[in-house]
């Protein structure tokens, strides 16, 4: 049957990726059919770097525009939507009192308007939207809501569904079904998919994704250290230092209170020590355990019931547990083997883990600290523990298909998922599809009591 198409632009706050997803286009509400059929990654960074030049925003879109161009069929351009969604780097940049006028101009409008796609628009995600269309898009693609039957009749499998948990490079959210009474009403969102009704809690982290979280640990490690020329980083390996100016720390709404009374120009040497326990000490500090004013909370004095079911982490969860299962040679099943885990990569030396994984060079020298601080988010946070964690799937994607907030997002802004159960139109096709294995049994049973009575007669 002929395809329809539709087109996200992901605009995270590291780096933006576009998804063209393809459907059948007769079934439009019947669904259960969408799958990525291309993607593409935005070279650069993410979108919210451009604040001082907003239109580079827009032009860097253009490579994987085009690429879309050559992706979808000429004659579907028209009727293919187009949707930018933005996260945690915007809702960053959208705290800031120096937010700059032409928000639109770095939300790349004008350059999506010129192209020949139906553009829907462009949007700042909140972190309860992010996570609940994350949520929807993992249920959906592991067929939780729905499902086709053998027969083509659309079924609901009496599955439970799957928590969510993503990190990004400025947020992380945890999104899961629940029965508990979410004490805040912030973190409930009730929703109405195929005729079922949903409770799920969700809450959205800023400034705990992976690259802000690298930013306010170096933070504290400079404040522990009074501001010194040169300050030991416990989470680096042995072997590996750095320059860095304090502008490049303190650049972020996520560290600015802390910001030092010196010249941001002024340049401090980080140098590595490979400390594990160390480490984990300090990436505990950027968590709040001890306020609480409901009956449980994970941190900073947010409401969260007891996780319960299967999970699935995708985003940097995935990268840093596949790191941990392939360049470590380790597995992980239980909390141990992170912690474990996270020690060893500490106190692994920069000149070994070059040797290890020399295509990572970029990102080598935090993989100490991101495992340290998915330890701690997952068990001290979360409250995973040895019977709950193995319940944790991290993976990118669901067949070909990635996992992230993106397809839930343009299933919703294109009513694909209805509320309503599937139209009955499918009941005729399986009345007639009985008819006809009936008929089959009919005659198949006919001609072999046919055959044994000639037989018989021979």
């Amino acid at each position: 049957s002929p395809l329809q198409y539709g087109i996200v632009l992901d605009a995270g706050s590291s780096h933006t990726a576009m998804f063209v997803y393809k459907w059948p286009a007769d079934k439009e509400n019947d669904t259960g059919v969408v799958s990525e059929h291309s993607m593409c990654d935005v070279e650069g960074p993410g979108i919210s770097s451009y604040s001082s030049n907003p239109p580079a925003a827009g032009t860097s879109l253009v490579p994987c525009l085009n690429q879309a161009l050559r992706d979808v069929p000429k004659e579907k351009h028209a009727g293919t939507p187009l949707y930018l969604g933005a996260t945690a780097g915007m809702r960053l940049l959208n705290q800031e009192e120096s937010l700059p006028a032409s928000i639109a101009s770095l939300m790349g409008c004008t350059t999506l308007k010129s192209y020949p796609f139906n553009f829907r628009g462009s949007k700042i995600l909140s972190g309860e939207e992010e996570g609940v269309f994350g949520w929807g898009t993992a249920n959906y693609l592991l067929e939780n809501f729905i499902k086709r039957g053998w027969l083509g009749e659309w079924i609901q499998p009496q599955k439970k569904t799957l928590g969510a948990m993503d990190f990004g490079g400025a947020s992380t959210q945890i999104t899961f079904e629940t029965r508990d009474t979410i004490e805040d009403p912030r973190n409930e969102v009730m929703l109405k998919l195929y005729g079922q009704v949903y409770k799920v809690y969700t809450h959205s982290f800023l400034c705990y994704g992976r690259d802000q979280v690298l930013k306010r640990l170096l933070s504290k490690l400079l404040q522990a250290e009074s501001y010194q020329a040169t300050v030991a980083h416990p989470c680096w390996p042995t072997g590996y230092h750095k320059s860095l100016s304090l502008s490049s720390i303190y650049d972020s709404p996520c560290t600015e209170k802390e910001r030092p009374n010196l010249a941001l120009n002024t340049t401090v040497t980080v140098v590595g020590t490979g400390n594990g326990s160390l480490c984990a000490l300090h990436v505990s500090k950027l968590f709040d355990f001890t306020t609480c004013s409901f009956s449980h909370c994970s941190f900073d004095g947010v409401f969260q019931p007891e996780v319960s079911g299967n999970f699935i982490a995708f985003s940097a969860f995935f990268y840093t547990v596949d790191f941990i299962r392939t360049v470590m040679a380790r597995p992980v099943h239980l909390p141990s083997d992170l912690d474990d885990a996270a020690k060893t990569i500490c106190a692994t030396s920069w000149s070994e883990l070059l040797q290890k994984a020399p295509k990572l060079e970029k990102r080598l020298s935090d993989y100490c600290a991101a495992s340290t601080f998915v330890y701690l988010l997952t068990t001290k946070g979360y409250k995973f523990n040895d019977h709950s964690f193995p319940n944790i799937a991290f993976q990118k994607k669901v067949g070909e298909t990635s996992i992230g907030w993106a397809l839930g997002y343009m299933l919703n802004l294109t009513n694909m998922i209805p509320a309503e159960k599937p139209s009955s139109h499918k009941s005729m096709l399986y009345n007639y599809w009985v008819l006809l294995i009936l008929l089959f049994v009919v005659t198949t049973l006919t001609s072999l009591v046919t055959a044994v009575c000639l037989l018989r007669r021979s």
